[in-house]
């Protein structure tokens, strides 16, 4: 059973995500702590929140690079080098190649309910759809688009006259509570994986054969 004591979270903006996940971790009993912060880019607040917490950061640019797959190969040196126990993809505008997928889990969000809207646009699809109901989900990264193994999931209605950015601040209300909560529970009850069904906590019967 996996445990999620060191993190690190990645991030390409603002770190409103990292920054519940840094105010949760203050407390010892909450059971994970962020011993890196990595991104993409320089100059963005997500960097800016860690460096003020006293977090170390990196920044590994995608054009520093000259192939794709070298980049895939330094972020994952960069983010192995912190021995993470699970990385946080939190608000992270790349996706992650095999050298990091195959050597930590990695967590990540989407803004709406999986698999339903996956990609970029999750929020603006489900209101071009006409859905009542979307959400968020928390979710294992693998190598496809938003199609890892749902972890958590929890809906936010939409209402009359909700345009895009007015829902998206909604459900991002959501997602920060359910990512430091299950991020938490996994840190401090572990989990296991089987097929697409990820448990957490210990599991009973003939689950635990």
């Amino acid at each position: 059973m996996s445990k999620a004591g060191r993190l690190v979270v990645l991030v390409s903006g603002s770190g409103t995500n990292l920054q519940a996940l840094l105010d949760a971790s203050a407390d010892p009993a909450y059971g994970a702590e962020v011993v890196a912060v990595g991104a993409d880019r320089d100059g963005i607040e997500g960097l800016a929140r860690a460096a003020r917490v006293g977090v170390p950061t990196f920044v590994e640019r995608l054009g520093d690079h000259p192939t794709r797959a070298e980049w895939d190969e330094a972020i994952a040196a960069r983010i192995a080098s912190y021995e993470p126990d699970l990385v946080v993809s939190a608000g992270f505008m790349k996706i992650l190649g095999a050298p990091t997928l195959g050597a930590h889990p990695v967590l990540n969000t989407h803004p709406a309910l999986l698999p339903s809207f996956p990609g970029a646009h999750g929020v603006r699809d489900a209101l071009a759809y006409g859905v009542k109901v979307t959400g968020c989900t928390v979710m294992l990264a693998d190598a496809g688009v938003d199609s890892g193994p749902i972890i958590a999931q929890e809906a936010v209605p939409v209402l009359p006259g909700d345009d895009e950015a007015v829902l998206h601040e909604r459900i991002k209300v959501v997602e920060r509570r359910l990512l430091v909560e299950i991020v938490g529970r996994m840190a401090r009850e572990g989990w296991t994986v089987s097929g697409r069904t990820v448990r957490i906590g210990k599991e009973t019967g003939e689950e635990s054969k």
